[in-house]
């Protein structure tokens, strides 16, 4: 007999839906039942693509004897991560305080009130590796809630307290003024990207791309600032003679990706990146797959193959893996109507990657005589690489191989996309991972963003109505009353009130699109936007914004998130966009918000860069500047195409093809029948000038690598 999660729409709450365990939803029900019937709470947290949330259902949430302790001791909640990150983020953090380290499946015992007192990850259903087994555990936690409770009710005083504290970064001093600030703010020198960037390489791993040892992570966030930092470096003074090099900065950038689309974490015949690596060398990858990771892969990519230039050879590889994973979007991860699907799951047929692996001989008999290309392209052996079997790979440059075989550049093109193609059917064949379909509104903002700035990077029409699209539709059905939005979208029912990150994704997606289509539309829509999230998620005591608005109160704690995780900080990249709108809409209390925000963070964010990526960056940018373009004139729509295709990351991009005097930088530029480029700094411009060229020469920059 199915249990409550029956009712529910999530994949993965579905998935415990016949379990034996008498499971809850989140919601008034379950913490009604906990307080009526004074009981301690069960939280299980996880999510469709988990591995190790399948094992433990299998080993322990499907056992009639444990559901039975299981029912007779707790209220059991299951929750999808993905749903309510705002409890995952609270509950993640109470188990990294006592424990030291965190995963899925979370599993934490709360009192009756919400209030976490104890907890862990996955426990086997045996005592294994120093681990207790599930059963202990559960009988552990009940006799002490019997024979301890006043204890227990201290420590889950004391954990929420602890992350009531976590809150205080970013607070107002007293003694703080509304005056603005310099454009530098006094607690930011440009030496901080030096540091930050000293800091970033000691991990860096100059073998295999990366940071840090195994597991290893994209951490793109980090790529992403030393691209930029290699493209701008500060130089070198007295003060700080031994600067980290700007060849040094960019060659661990490019090697860091050129390392992971090679490797198994990159899905080499089908597109898209794995969540992470489970060893060094990026071979054998955790196999499910999350929108939020190819986002964060194409937004990488696009600045990479901008600064390499999109005719070297490294532009074009780049751009290459950008319609290889834009590819597999559409074909597995898209809806019919437009939205972007989760994840797909890391298992099929009970086993981890089995989807995507071959043995030698299967690859021969699908390809024939062309065997031996596709044995060299990616690696195979008779042995394999992993457990037997082979995780496709890619050591060779298509220059390489065709040298190998005799053949030319354009024969072996055309031979990879065979056998490409020609495995790929074989692979269809196959019992796919499973899907999780539910459409998430902050990861579709984050692809809505990277598509934006793919179509720039490589003036593909096509990405940018892709973009266009899929923005028509986020609008359509995650809106809600009196311009709210939903956090998740699945069979036409949108559901829970939008999180920070949601929000601010989505205010910076509206910012790119208008900067590729020159549609203002979406800046009006993205002020909108800002005004209601500073409003619903902004305090007057605190330069940061709470994770959660103001009107949710299913929270033990409502949390301010500040670390760059597997995203981006919804904080980090609303600094990013109260500065840009502040300068396109000349508000300056927005610009204020935008330094404020960088002063609170930029000490921790110098002394641990690895945490905060995307802050780091945002650091730069107001530290080094942004410059204001403008495209003016019946010609804009071709030039604004020309410049998005140059790395200028630290840019407000606005263009028109008709006089506008309603932004501050647009008025008084229109000089039809001419077309002109305008370069500002703080709305002081030099004179205009009729080329692409010019206006990189203006800035002092070459447009590219080659």
């Amino acid at each position: 007999m199915p249990n409550r999660l029956a009712k529910e729409s999530s994949p993965y709450l579905l998935q415990h839906a016949h379990n034996p365990v008498d499971w809850y939803p989140w919601g008034d029900e379950a913490l009604e039942a906990a307080m009526a019937q004074d009981k301690p709470i069960l939280v299980s947290i996880g999510y469709a693509a988990c591995h190790w949330c399948h094992v433990m259902e299998r080993e322990s949430f499907e056992d009639d004897k444990v559901a039975a302790i299981m029912n007779e001791h707790f209220i059991n909640i299951k929750i999808d991560r993905e749903e309510r990150p705002d409890l995952d983020h609270i509950y993640m953090d109470s188990v990294t305080a006592m424990t030291g380290s965190g995963g899925w499946p979370l599993n934490v015992f709360l009192t009756p009130q919400g209030k976490p007192f104890y907890g862990g990850t996955y426990f086997p259903p045996q005592p294994a590796h120093g681990r207790n087994s599930w059963t202990e555990i559960l009988e552990g936690v009940s006799r002490a809630w019997t024979e301890r409770r006043p204890q227990i009710i201290e420590q889950a005083e004391n954990l929420t307290n602890h992350m009531e504290e976590g809150n205080k970064i970013g607070a107002v001093a007293s003694d703080s003024t509304s005056a603005l600030h310099p454009s530098i703010p006094p607690s930011l020198h440009p030496h901080q990207l030096d540091i930050i960037t000293a800091e970033l390489l000691k991990s860096a791993d100059r073998q295999h791309g990366g940071f840090g040892r195994a597991p290893k992570f994209p951490q793109t966030g980090i790529i992403a600032f030393l691209l930029r930092y290699g493209m701008d470096a500060i130089k070198p003074t007295a003060e700080q003679p031994n600067e980290p090099s700007r060849q040094e900065a960019l060659q661990q950038a490019f090697l860091s990706i050129d390392k992971m689309i090679q490797g198994g974490i990159y899905d080499q015949l089908g597109g898209g990146l794995a969540r992470y690596s489970t060893d060094n060398q990026w071979l054998v990858p955790h196999f499910e797959k999350m929108l939020y990771d190819q986002a964060l892969l194409i937004s990488v990519l696009a600045d990479a193959c901008q600064l390499a230039g999109l005719h070297s050879e490294r532009g074009r590889e780049y751009a290459r893996v950008i319609d290889h994973t834009i590819e597999f979007l559409r074909r597995e991860l898209m809806s019919a109507e437009g939205g972007f699907y989760a994840a797909l799951d890391a298992d099929s047929e009970g086993e981890e990657g089995k989807f995507y692996v071959w043995e030698q001989g299967e690859i021969e008999e699908v390809l024939g005589n062309d065997a031996p290309i596709a044995v060299e392209w990616f690696g195979i052996s008779g042995e394999g690489n992993w457990e037997g079997i082979n995780i496709l790979t890619r050591e060779k440059t298509i220059s390489e191989l065709a040298k190998s075989f005799g053949l030319s550049l354009e024969e072996t093109l055309t031979k990879v996309d065979n056998i490409i193609s020609r495995l790929m059917e074989r692979r269809s064949t196959r019992i796919r991972p499973a899907l999780d379909d539910k459409q998430i509104l902050a990861w579709n903002a984050l692809m809505n963003m990277a598509i934006s700035k793919a179509a720039g990077a490589t003036g593909s029409s096509e990405y940018r109505q892709l973009a266009i699209e899929n923005m028509e539709w986020m609008l359509r059905v995650f809106a809600a009353e009196n311009d709210h939005f939903y956090h998740t979208y699945k069979d036409g029912q949108a559901k829970y009130p939008a999180f920070l990150d949601d929000l601010a994704y989505l205010v910076q997606a509206l910012i790119y699109l208008q900067e590729l289509t020159g549609d203002t539309l979406y800046i009006e829509r993205a002020a909108e936007l800002t005004t209601m999230i500073k409003r619903e998620f902004g305090t007057n005591d605190n330069h940061l914004f709470y994770y959660t608005g103001a009107s949710q109160h299913d929270v033990v704690v409502r949390k301010r998130e500040i670390y760059d995780g597997a995203q981006p900080s919804g904080n980090a990249v609303m600094a990013f966009n109260l500065q840009w709108l502040g300068l396109v809409f000349d508000r300056a209390e927005w610009k204020l918000a935008a330094e404020n925000m960088l002063n609170a963070m930029a000490g921790v964010v110098t002394r641990y860069p690895a945490s905060f990526g995307y802050w780091a960056v945002e650091l730069m940018r107001s530290i080094r500047g942004c410059e204001e373009i403008v495209v003016a004139g019946p010609r804009a729509d071709v030039l604004r195409n020309e410049i998005l295709a140059n790395f200028i990351p630290f840019r407000v991009l606005q263009s028109t093809t008709r006089e506008n005097e309603a932004y501050p930088l647009l008025r008084h530029k229109f000089s039809a029948p001419d077309t002109a480029i305008h370069v500002c700094h703080n709305y002081s411009c030099a004179q205009p000038v009729a080329t692409v060229r010019e206006m990189l020469a203006l800035m002092g920059r070459d447009g590219g690598m080659e």
